[in-house]
């Protein structure tokens, strides 16, 4: 058992294991940001700090079929001007009017780094969709092209530059199109650690393995901080889900079906 699953199984009951605890139509998810964990202060501006701590959050809430509607900030601070605090409000402020978000309250404190706490506040939609309920003979997908957070770090730490738009500053959350396809799968998850990594998780959590249906390379197995949605489905539903994905314009990748067995995550984790 590595640490963080040592941790986990410290606090385990039925609310506890998913991307989000989700209590009647509430759904609660938490994500930390930190300095020289997740990025450098000279990879991101501070309006992309504070906008990419929102994101990774929101994310949480998304694949659990939930709809943010609060925040609470936790700030550790180093001593910042004024200009440069209004620089880091307008990142929160800005995500979270996009996402309808009303931030209610947090704390801050003095460090030597910026390091962020983001707890999210979600209205689950008409049912919570959970890491559980993976049934054998169900086709495993993820979407988007995955890869590039990883090609992206590599090239921040080489001493290259990122445009403002690549996945590795800024993740693209697929919100409407995980909430229409949300009742037609059987579970998901984000991609935040690499989809071998997290693929792991769900496979373990329905006691399932895998029957690969594509080759997938390194890069598109172990590139964290992506942010696509790992989900599964019945095959009955397969023309339903690619036609919402036409219509979002959402690449759709079948690369695998759930089978007996079991699947063991062995390589490593691309967080900086």
């Amino acid at each position: 058992m590595n640490k963080e699953d040592f941790i986990i199984h410290a606090f385990l009951n039925e609310k506890n294991g998913d991307d989000g605890a989700v209590i009647d139509q509430w759904c609660y998810s938490k994500d930390l940001f930190f300095e020289n964990v997740h990025f450098k202060r000279e990879w991101l501006t501070l309006e992309q700090i504070a906008i990419k701590a929102m994101l990774v959050n929101i994310s949480d809430a998304i694949v659990m079929n939930a709809e943010p509607k609060y925040a609470l900030l936790g700030l550790a601070l180093p001593n910042l001007s004024n200009e440069e605090i209004k620089i880091l409000q307008k990142g929160f402020l800005k995500t979270a009017k996009k996402f309808g978000i009303k931030i209610i309250g947090g704390d801050t404190i003095y460090n030597d780094k910026i390091d962020i706490s983001v707890t999210i506040i979600s209205k689950v939609r008409e049912k919570a969709v959970f890491r559980e309920g993976l049934k054998k003979g169900h086709l495993l997908a993820y979407t988007g092209n995955l890869g590039e957070s990883l090609r992206g770090l590599e090239i921040l730490q080489n001493g290259g530059k990122l445009n403002l738009s690549h996945r590795f500053i800024k993740p693209k959350l697929r919100a409407d199109f995980f909430y229409e396809i949300a009742p037609f799968i059987s579970c998901a998850m984000d991609i935040s650690d690499g989809l071998s990594k997290d693929l792991s998780r769900l496979l373990a959590k329905n006691k399932c393995g895998i029957e690969w249906l594509k080759n997938l390379d390194d890069y598109t197995l172990y590139s964290g901080e992506e942010y696509e949605i790992l989900f599964a489905f019945d095959e009955t539903q397969r023309f339903k889900i690619e036609q919402i994905a036409k219509k979002h314009r959402v690449k759709l990748n079948i690369f695998g079906k759930a089978v007996k067995g079991k699947y063991e995550f062995n390589g490593r984790e691309h967080h900086f």
